[in-house]
């Protein structure tokens, strides 16, 4: 590849990033109206239900006194309608709305049926406004995310570039909800778009940055879940504490993930058709909300008592008990809503409750340390937990103890379970999904780390003749494509092995080959990464490929076999212990037998330099 190629390979690279971007802003404001309008919408269902009134101010069950046929009615009604519109409209609105966009990416090529725009929104808005337990974010992350799918399927963009505005409008869909602009990037991050790159991360933050600044004048431009300043203290009791609070949040995590799978497979296991399910999880719903009504909804208002530490004892137990349950086996009968507000408030109240039993601290500090617990627990996302929780609440002193809290979480969650809340289900589906990111040991090793430093080259001038018996020669091993140089060693060309020996089974063995050659020869330089060279020789379908210094001369020859030499440098660098420091010799081990010795099993880079290089196939 020529340095013009490369200079306008860049070019392009940057001038698509810009494009996504500048189609990102619109995906982002439509993510901030979306976000507006499934609020709304929710809350004139509620007020409609359960208060018998025309108003889209936000509200929420329990706040007055209900009948109890209401409580139970309600829910079954709302999952009914939402199994119907599931059946009869599109099955893909079941579910909380992440793993579904997770599935779109990883098998649909990031595309979204329009319809689901539509249908996931209402859906929700039926299913909570009639008293499911559930969050907003999760259905406006399928919906803003429908919404970006949508433009994206308008235009003629890549699957990555769909992928992009996808999790674009996803995450602007999270920042108008929440008005958490930086939890919505690091969740799109560590959740969505599988990677960490300028092309991916630059216009979903342009995304989220429309959606902040729109939510300002339709919602809002306070925290969420505001609450007064703390003086705390962080000292090391105080943070010990800390370290127990998150992981009894781990294992809070743990249990109310495994009842969401339990009450999955008891559903499974019923030989009716699924539609009914949603309306089975609300008679759970209803059974709940006659013991605490106020576990109904999305609840906001019960999330802002918990963290300024106003609920009282009675509503914290049972939040934790109620709310865990039935937000838990609803989830289940896949019926549609989302997850983090019910974890917040799960989270929040565990905090709470172990706020009355701690003598340090505030039971403001416990409650925010819950909930940053529990999210990093349930939704593996530790960092996401303590940027959420600190975006939600202003509380930026406290953010030493959510670190701690959300980490022990996270760490008992892994220990613990296999998948997350998400993961699981994408698993469940067939899929595999991993969620730990590493450096690829492909870019960090050059072509001039592993390839053939002297294969066998041909010189123009040779008949076909010459070339075979020149190759007989210098035993060539594996080498099936062959560099042609002119005198001052600028490649020229490829011969393929195949074409020698069809030119010399052809009559056409005095042929000279440089009349043979692929003039239009693909090449990689030796300071190209192994991942560009994977790229190469998969686009074009080839195991071989010359490698050129930056004067044009051939200075090796690498093939695919070579690009695991990364891999086992990976292996090595995991697996294999050693100790480099000397320590005091012991009369029964003399220091000379045993220190300092040149461990041959485990070659650094040099080593495996060193190592490649010597291999030889031949010379010209």
């Amino acid at each position: 590849m020529s340095g013009r190629a490369r200079h306008l390979g860049d070019f392009n690279v940057t001038s698509r990033v810009l494009v996504i971007t500048a189609w990102a802003i619109p995906v982002g404001a439509a993510a901030a109206g979306a976000a507006y309008a499934l609020l709304r919408l929710i809350a004139l269902i509620t007020n409609l239900v359960f208060y018998q009134r025309l108003d889209t101010t936000m509200t929420a069950p329990g706040l007055a006194h209900h009948s109890p046929l209401l409580i139970v009615a309600a829910p079954v009604l709302g999952g009914l309608v939402v199994g119907l519109m599931a059946r009869f409209g599109s099955e893909k609105i079941r579910g909380h709305g992440m793993p579904e966009a997770i599935e779109a990416i990883l098998t649909g090529g990031s595309r979204v049926q329009p319809r689901v725009a539509l249908l996931k929104p209402v859906s929700a808005a039926i299913s909570i406004g009639t008293g499911g337990p559930f969050g907003a974010e999760g259905p406006i992350i399928m919906t803003g995310g429908a919404l970006g799918s949508i433009l994206a399927q308008v235009l003629r963009l890549s699957a990555d570039e769909r992928k992009t505005l996808l999790v674009a409008g996803a995450a602007g869909g999270m920042a108008a909800t929440f008005n958490s602009p930086l939890a919505s990037v690091l969740l799109a991050v560590e959740l969505l778009l599988f990677e960490w790159r300028p092309r991916s991360f630059i216009p979903v933050s342009a995304s989220v940055l429309v959606a902040t600044l729109l939510r300002g004048p339709i919602l809002g431009y306070g925290p969420v879940f505001g609450i007064p300043s703390m003086d705390v203290h962080l000292d090391v009791t105080t943070l010990g504490i800390c370290l127990l609070a998150g992981l009894s949040g781990g294992a809070l995590a743990v249990a109310a993930t495994f009842l969401v799978y339990f009450a999955e497979d008891a559903f499974s296991r019923l030989r009716f058709h699924w539609m009914w399910w949603p309306a089975i999880g609300g008679l759970i719903i209803g059974a709940g909300g006659l013991a605490e009504p106020r576990a109904l909804g999305v609840g906001y208002d019960v999330i802002g008592e918990l963290l300024s530490g106003r609920a009282a004892l009675s509503l914290i137990v049972g939040i934790l008990i109620v709310k865990t349950l039935i937000w838990s086996l609803s989830l289940g009968s896949g019926t549609s809503g989302g997850v983090l507000a019910p974890v917040f408030m799960i989270g929040a109240a565990l905090g709470a409750a172990e706020g009355h039993l701690i003598p340090a601290g505030t039971p403001a500090l416990w409650a925010i340390a819950g909930l940053a617990a529990v999210v990093g627990g349930v939704m593996r996302s530790p960092l996401t937990g303590v940027i959420f929780t600190l975006e939600l609440t202003h509380a930026w002193n406290t953010g030493p103890a959510l670190l701690i809290a959300s980490a022990s979480a996270y760490a008992f969650s892994v220990l613990t379970l296999k998948r997350s809340v998400l993961t699981e289900k994408i698993a469940r589906r067939g899929l595999h999904l991993t969620r730990e990111y590493s450096t690829d040991p492909l870019e960090a090793f050059f072509a001039a780390d592993v390839m053939t430093t002297e294969p066998t080259v041909l010189r123009p001038g040779q008949s076909v003749q010459e070339a075979l018996r020149h190759i007989a020669a210098a035993d060539g091993g594996g080498q099936h494509l062959y560099p042609v140089t002119g005198t001052d060693g600028r490649l020229l060309g490829v011969l393929p092995h195949a074409r020698l020996l069809s030119a010399q089974t052809g009559g056409t063995r005095r042929a000279a080959v440089d009349t043979l050659l692929e003039s239009d020869a693909l090449s990689v330089r030796d300071d190209d990464t192994l991942r560009h060279v994977a790229y190469v020789l998969a686009e074009h379908d080839v195991t071989q490929v010359p490698v050129t210094a930056a004067d044009g001369t051939v200075s090796g020859l690498i093939a695919l076999p070579d690009l695991l030499h990364a891999r086992l440098h990976d292996l090595t660098e995991e697996h294999h212990r050693q100790r480099l420091l000397p320590v005091r010799p012991s009369p029964r081990r003399p220091a000379d037998r045993h220190e300092g010795r040149r461990d041959t099993r485990a070659p650094g880079r040099a080593g495996e330099r060193h190592h490649s290089r010597s291999r030889q196939r031949g010379a010209t």
